[in-house]
């Protein structure tokens, strides 16, 4: 892809309203979103987060009233909440240490000052005391990911905080889990009767909001 082409797909995406529900998102093209939210960076490689992918239609029809009603919910091909940890523990970054030591085949000790880092950080330091709000970033990190992924595989997408995160946290019985509804998306096509798709899309000149130092 050059850069006139990746212009191009972030040009032609916009949240999109109205989905056709017909029209689903293949196997493949699906497995490479999925593989592009687990590929997506976060702070320390935590990962501080769960990508909910709601198929049950029943379960789906259950989250449209803690959606403000927005139809995507129930049309789009695929719909996925993100639910971010509410707090962040010292399993939680041996987790991510024995992970790292497997895959990179290291010593079991190698770690000790990146993971007492950590421990120093987002379980007992300041950032520890706001641990969903930090998750919740990374979680937002994730989204933007999804979303640039999808338009250049043509891939209508549309971020959704018009939600009522309790609601849904009741609905996909995320109560004790460890985790919290932040945000979702809805994903697949558009309708030709969606009127906003043909609107110019509005942004500030990037001399508005782009500054060099």
């Amino acid at each position: 892809m050059n850069p006139h082409e990746l212009l191009k797909a972030l040009e032609w995406r916009y949240a999109t309203k109205v989905f056709d529900p017909a029209k689903k998102i293949p196997a493949d093209v699906w497995q490479s979103l999925e593989h592009a939210l687990v590929l997506t960076p976060t702070s320390y490689g935590l990962q501080p987060y769960k990508f909910l992918v709601i198929n049950d239609p029943a379960r789906r029809a259950e989250l449209l009233p803690h959606s403000w009603g927005q139809k995507q919910v129930v049309d789009a091909s695929h719909f996925v909440v993100f639910a971010a940890k509410i707090k962040m523990t010292e399993a939680d970054v041996d987790k991510l240490i024995q992970r790292t030591v497997e895959i990179r085949r290291l010593p079991s000790d190698a770690l000790e000052a990146y993971r007492g880092m950590m421990l120093d950080d987002i379980v007992h330091g300041p950032r520890g005391k706001i641990a969903h709000e930090w998750a919740a970033r990374q979680a937002y990190i994730a989204l933007g990911n999804l979303m640039t992924c999808a338009a250049v595989l043509g891939v209508d997408a549309c971020p959704m905080e018009g939600l009522v995160p309790l609601g849904y946290d009741r609905v996909l019985n995320l109560s004790g889990s460890g985790y919290a509804t932040v945000v979702a998306c809805a994903l697949g096509y558009r309708s030709p009767d969606d009127k906003y798709a043909k609107l110019a899309k509005v942004r500030f000149d990037a001399k508005d909001i782009v500054g060099q130092v």
